[in-house]
């Protein structure tokens, strides 16, 4: 039976309410009160180990991200932690709270596709973490503004605005998790279990499973050298499978200028090179371009699964 219409019509009324229900939603104020109060303290902390620094850095502002001061982590530390929970906050329930308020039929009575709906939860719940996102960098930019005396330069502006695109897909991802497991499992504790469960196995355990795997694929031969190299190669390729690893290179490489490499550096390499010497912002974006197309495509991939399963699903009155 082929359908009349775009399957499409309809997305910009459920995105934007979507985004609506989030914004106003008790969860969400909850989610980002925690967010901005841990970001000002990280950014407090790193405002006051900044002025005790002698010394001029041409990127003073992007140590405002980066800079942390104990007992508090850095800006991108916390980010890094805390954006996975905003995404899975705003999706474990996008599917299954519909058929639990039982609104399904309801919705999809209307002249609204599966796809409609479907891209429509997902694109309001990245436009609300967008918002949040260019939010907090304008209060860091803000605050550094006020405490530090300076203005961003060009190049910090290009590469505060590359972080918050690296960041929105980061987010983005868990979003795409926290709908595919929602689409999957009728129960939304069961799926907000599930997405939380894949996000600690990744933020804590595939740092110690990465190496161990590649000790198994490519173990070292004591009479060659450069089987020892193979294995490093092969640990960081599965790191890489974890979108937090490709966040934090990512993020490294934006907000460190001076960071030439993210894998394995030769001597040979170096040749010619001045060693702590800034990158202009395009080869910084060159370097990171394969970690942000892999958050990309996996915020695709993810979403795409979760699309299938959706289409595949029977909805009853």
């Amino acid at each position: 039976m082929q359908r009349e219409g775009s399957p499409f019509t309809g997305l910009s009324t459920v995105a934007l309410k979507e985004a609506a229900d989030h914004m106003t939603s008790a969860r969400m104020h909850l989610v980002m009160l925690l967010v901005i109060l841990t970001a000002v303290g990280a950014i407090y902390g790193a405002i006051g180990q900044i002025k005790a620094t002698i010394g001029e850095d041409p990127f003073l502002f992007l140590r405002l991200f980066t800079t942390a001061r104990e007992p508090l982590p850095s800006f991108v530390a916390f980010l890094g932690f805390l954006l996975p929970l905003v995404g899975i906050a705003l999706g474990f329930d996008g599917i299954n709270g519909e058929y639990s308020r039982r609104t399904m039929s309801r919705i999809l009575s209307q002249p609204i596709y599966r796809d409609a709906l479907l891209a429509g939860k997902f694109l309001g719940g990245l436009m609300v973490i967008g918002i949040c996102l260019v939010t907090l960098w304008l209060l860091v930019t803000g605050m550094g503004l006020l405490t530090l005396g300076l203005p961003p330069s060009g190049e910090e502006i290009l590469r505060g605005i590359a972080f918050l695109i690296a960041s929105l897909a980061y987010a983005g991802v868990w979003l795409a998790v926290a709908l595919l497991f929602s689409t999957i499992f009728r129960a939304p504790a069961t799926s907000a279990l599930a997405a939380l469960t894949l996000w600690l196995l990744f933020t804590i355990f595939w740092s110690m499973i990465a190496p161990l795997v590649a000790a198994i694929v490519a173990p070292i031969d004591p009479y060659d050298p450069l089987t020892a190299m193979h294995q490093v190669g092969v640990g960081q390729a599965i790191a890489r499978i974890s979108p937090n690893t490709l966040y934090g290179e990512t993020t490294l490489a934006l907000l460190n200028p001076s960071t030439r490499s993210l894998g394995l550096v030769f001597m040979s390499q170096l040749q010619g090179a001045v060693v702590g010497a800034p990158l202009p912002f395009g080869q910084s974006a060159l370097l990171i371009w394969p970690q942000l197309s892999g958050l990309l495509a996996a915020m695709v991939v993810v979403y795409t699964i979760a699309y299938v399963a959706f289409q595949r699903q029977e909805i009853r009155a």
